[in-house]
């Protein structure tokens, strides 16, 4: 590699796969195209054996164990490690942690790096609200002192960031929260919004029946509500698409036992987890997507929807306002709600409104709000705002670069 590049460390707790996935490969396919940085990512094998590969940028994959605790055990044991190897040999200029956990790792490092002579900026990535959305998702135990320690991780990551990366205004504020002065960039998480763009309806949105909801089944997700939403819908011909993995399966089951007391079981349909191309024809064919969420960082389904021209039922909650305006590209609610969820679900049907007008703005805005050059623009920015910050003797960090 020649020495006009600069080492960026990736850490974070995501999964990958060898080869990569589609929606992986296009999202590291793009940040190749940052040419002046070389990219090297720690994160998660898919099964217990470590991975060392190269697609796009350079993986080095922790092993993954079969239980949440221990992949967080594996990230503050293992990572420190390895991070600190690869920002020692690669004289890496900048650590990106996926998240203020992750980031109290790479602020381990820096004062290590320091000792031969390296300055590395870290910049943290906060996409939710990471204060509570773990114990929306499944039960946790020993909670109080569980929270106890991931806070103090963040607090410390917080207090050695140089720049903080976030995906809506809700992040941005608990960001600032933190860190009042540390400079923000701001840019939606990776979407391959291709698949979407690519996609023809398969019927116009004023002559759809069907209502989607797209993500994780986890309590946060607020679907419990969204059954009872969809029960007091006086529609008969609607169908209830589930589409996304079972994260937490003792949650996906009680659902299923909901849907059949309410006596709607005939018309919930649980797709699990599909690829983006999949998820693409479920939007295609429907009268809207919801969202009602009781947390959410941005809600990145939110797009990829009206991208399709649907529009969306969302909760007033997070980065969600920042995409919806109501009664324009859709609705939103206060989440909870399930009264008001119910009556927005009636508007998407009533005749009276044009579902096709609200569709077509929606599409509209999706295609300003986000595409990949932007996305890749994004990160160009954050990596410059973070070498532009000065070091703590003074220094000013664009001098490090070669």
């Amino acid at each position: 590699m020649p020495e006009s590049h600069i080492t960026v460390c990736w850490i974070s707790s995501a999964r990958y796969s060898q080869p990569l996935d589609a929606a992986a490969r296009r999202k590291w396919q793009l940040l190749a195209g940052l040419s002046d940085y070389d990219i090297r990512v720690i994160g998660f094998a898919t099964s217990l054996r470590p991975r060392r590969f190269r697609e796009y940028a350079r993986f080095y994959l922790l092993p993954q164990p079969p239980i949440s605790l221990l992949r967080y055990l594996a990230i503050f044991s293992m990572a420190p490690l390895l991070l600190t190897a690869l920002v020692l040999r690669h004289r890496g200029a900048i650590i990106v942690a996926q998240s203020p956990f992750e980031g109290a790792v790479g602020a381990l490092v820096k004062p290590i790096a320091r000792l031969a002579g390296l300055r590395p900026k870290l910049i943290i990535e906060n996409h939710n609200n990471f204060e509570e959305d773990i114990f929306l998702q499944r039960s946790i135990p020993l909670k109080g002192l569980y929270r106890a320690l991931m806070l103090a991780a963040a607090r410390f990551a917080f207090r050695r960031a140089d720049a903080v990366r976030v995906i809506s205004s809700s992040t941005a504020e608990r960001a600032r929260h933190y860190a009042p002065a540390l400079p923000q960039a701001r840019f939606m998480t990776f979407s391959d919004t291709d698949v979407f763009l690519q996609m023809e309806r398969r019927f116009p949105v004023e002559a759809a029946e069907d209502i989607v909801y797209a993500g994780v089944l986890i309590p946060r997700k607020g679907l419990h509500l969204l059954l009872k939403a969809f029960a007091a819908l006086d529609h008969p011909r609607a169908q209830l698409h589930l589409v996304g993995g079972a994260e937490n399966a003792a949650y996906a089951g009680s659902l299923k036992q909901q849907a059949f007391d309410l006596g709607i079981e005939s018309r919930v349909h649980f797709a699990g987890a599909v690829s983006q191309h999949e998820l693409a024809t479920y939007f295609a064919a429907a009268r809207v997507m919801v969202l009602p969420s009781l947390s959410e960082g941005l809600g990145r389904v939110v797009v990829e929807a009206m991208l399709l021209g649907t529009p969306v039922i969302g909760s007033r909650v997070g980065g969600i306002p920042d995409m919806i305006t109501d009664g324009e590209n859709g609705y939103l609610v206060e989440a909870g709600n399930e009264t008001a969820l119910t009556a927005a679900l009636r508007r998407v049907y009533d005749e009276e409104n044009d579902v096709a007008a609200m569709g077509e703005k929606a599409r509209v805005f999706a295609e300003d709000f986000f595409s990949p050059r932007k996305y890749v623009e994004g990160y160009r920015q954050l990596f410059e705002l973070a070498l532009d910050q000065e070091t703590e003797d003074g220094m000013d960090g664009a001098a490090e670069r070669r």
